[in-house]
């Protein structure tokens, strides 16, 4: 069942501060680097005085951006920003396109395509660019007699961004499929119950801040064992995957469905009370009573039993609401399958619906629960075999 936690939705800004926290050790790493230098080497008087202060200035930033700046794109963009500047700063000093610093730049522009986006990455090689250009300027007198070979040396700018801002494409495709399989349930391509639950509690919090309504349905495979021992274990996989499909088209793209677990599946109705949402898992019962799936070219037949229940008058939270419909569901069973219950909290049982799904008795309209689109009726040409 559905356990008490947080919704999390932190895991961009604990990227952000992972970040930030690797920048942090470049720049305290980078400014120790710079005042070593400084003191073995024999340079004029004015040099370490203006290497002292930028080297503050630096140390002061990060110091009170620590307090004043919030982790995200741009914090990371001002520090990498600071960071470049920094490092042409001292290398003007130290040499200029000598300097033993001068291949920080690179450093910066790598952190930069694999923290940023491309775009941003491509921004930071031009600003780069343009100022290493302007060391060359100053430290040779023949620079703008030797504008190819100078251009040869920017060069390996530009492949750094490139290569960095590929790299970090395939780590976001690589993060992002991650995140879909540990968010998905592998064998139905619903959401599983880790992903419905950071979803349901989200929406239990919207509820009771805005005082609207949202209905839980739990539905359950009723055949699945004499489907497993009539035609084998792999037709009972079928049927979950059937069953899955038949969820997913008739629900709305705001509604959450996820893999409960077995045969048995759940799915949040935001903002709608359970009578609102009766027309909607009546079609899903009787889709999958009319609809059977191909199974080795032999037609197999399944059935759903469902139980809905709804907050808030069924329960003060989700946890209970899904404790009540999963009670409606099992009624449903008892009272001979294919068909919906609802919870009733004011008899503290579940009410059975005049819900007969084989071309003999149903509820009359189904509600449209999409103003944007109609609803959804599944018959045995929507989904084939």
């Amino acid at each position: 069942m559905i356990e008490k936690k947080e919704w999390v939705s932190a895991d961009t800004m604990a990227r952000y501060a992972g970040h930030d926290r690797v920048l942090g050790v470049i720049t305290w790493l980078l400014v120790a680097l710079v005042l070593l230098d400084i003191s073995l080497l024999h340079v004029d008087h004015k040099t370490p005085v203006v290497v002292l202060f930028c080297s503050l200035g630096l140390v002061l930033y990060k110091a009170a951006a620590r307090f004043l700046l919030r982790q995200g794109e741009t914090k990371i963009l001002l520090d990498l920003i600071l960071l470049l500047l920094y490092a042409v700063a001292i290398s003007w000093f130290t040499g200029k396109t000598s300097s033993p610093f001068i291949s920080v730049l690179y450093l910066i522009l790598m952190a930069t395509s694999l923290t940023l986006g491309r775009g941003i990455t491509f921004i930071m090689t031009g600003l780069t660019i343009a100022l290493y250009t302007l060391l060359a300027a100053f430290d040779s007198p023949s620079f703008w007699y030797d504008i190819g070979g100078h251009v040869i040396k920017v060069f390996p700018f530009i492949l750094i961004a490139h290569l960095g801002a590929l790299l970090r494409g395939e780590a976001e495709s690589a993060r992002a499929e991650v995140e879909r399989l540990s968010l998905t349930d592998d064998l139905t391509q619903l959401n599983n119950m880790r992903s419905f639950e950071a979803l349901a509690l989200q929406q239990e919090k919207i509820s009771k801040r805005y005082g609207t309504p949202f209905s839980i349905c739990m539905l359950d495979a009723d055949n699945l064992k004499q489907i497993n021992d009539r035609h084998g274990h792999l037709a009972g996989t079928e049927l979950i995957k059937w069953t899955a499909r038949i969820i997913a088209s008739n629900i709305r793209e705001s509604d959450v469905a996820a893999r409960f677990g077995g045969d048995e599946f759940i799915i949040m109705f935001a903002g709608q009370e359970q009578q609102k949402i009766v027309g909607a898992v009546e079609r899903i019962v009787r889709a999958m009573s009319t609809t059977p799936f191909s199974f080795e070219g032999e037609l197999v037949q399944g059935t759903l039993s469902a139980g809905v229940a709804s907050f808030p008058c069924d329960g003060e939270d989700l946890r209970t609401v899904v404790k009540k419909a999963d009670q409606a569901m099992y009624r449903s069973k008892r009272l001979g399958k294919d068909r919906v219950s609802l919870f009733d909290d004011e008899e503290g049982e579940t009410v059975p619906l005049e819900l007969q799904v084989r071309g003999e008795k149903l509820r009359g309209s189904v509600p449209q629960l999409d103003g944007q689109r109609p609803p959804i009726h599944l018959g045995e040409c929507d989904l084939p075999g």
